[in-house]
């Protein structure tokens, strides 16, 4: 059996979001972004840091998203739709791809915990400015490669589109995206997939609505 644990727009959502590109059977059990469940015995039995996302599949384990991905990929894309297995060519690209999305994420998170988790009298603009502007220059890198793609393989849509969209949409509170036109056009792209739609919350319908990590 394939579950995932999940909170609604917490960094689980790049999991859910491949879950259903790939259209394979699974449980969601989703979680109010609370401590109270989230740290609670029966969930920290399951995830010992209490965080998302989670992946069971029978006897494995797995709390790291790209971790994930790969494994997803590896068990259920056997024809290398969304995965590039080790003989593909795109293999070391799509890896290199798949962990560039928590070099940009990491720089959110940051951003995430000073404008939103951390009080306002402890918010430091030091740090907001300088999450901000590497932030931006993740984005520029990646602008630069988009320049004449559609995605970030030259073969077309990968699960590495979801790991770094995700990271983008994340990264959209927090600097103006439209300072980079292959990137906006990009993440346009991405949000009108029909998996993303059906990955954001129930209740937003924005996929530019606020975020939490």
């Amino acid at each position: 059996m394939l579950k995932l644990y999940h909170c609604p727009n917490a960094r689980s959502m790049r999991s859910l979001w491949l879950l259903y590109e790939l259209n394979i059977e699974f449980e969601l059990i989703e979680m109010p972004f609370d401590q109270k469940y989230t740290r609670s015995p029966k969930y920290l039995s399951i995830h010992p840091l209490g965080r998302v996302p989670c992946l069971v599949h029978d006897d494995v384990t797995l709390y790291e998203s790209g971790a994930i991905c790969q494994y997803l990929c590896e068990v259920f894309d056997k024809e290398d739709k969304l995965g590039r297995s080790l003989m593909h060519k795109e293999h070391t690209e799509w890896l290199q791809w798949l962990h560039y999305a928590e070099t940009i994420a990491v720089h959110g998170a940051s951003l995430v915990q000073q404008n939103i988790i951390i009080a306002e009298e402890l918010r430091s603009p030091v740090v907001i400015k300088l999450e901000s502007r590497r932030l931006e220059k993740a984005l520029e890198v990646l602008d630069n490669h988009l320049n004449g793609r559609d995605y970030l393989l030259k073969s077309g849509f990968s699960a590495v589109d979801t790991s770094v969209g995700y990271s983008i949409h994340m990264g959209s509170m927090f600097v103006k995206i439209s300072a980079f036109k292959n990137v906006e056009n990009y993440y346009h792209k991405l949000i009108n997939r029909e998996a993303f739609k059906r990955s954001l919350p129930k209740d937003v319908n924005d996929p530019l609505a606020k975020i939490e990590v």
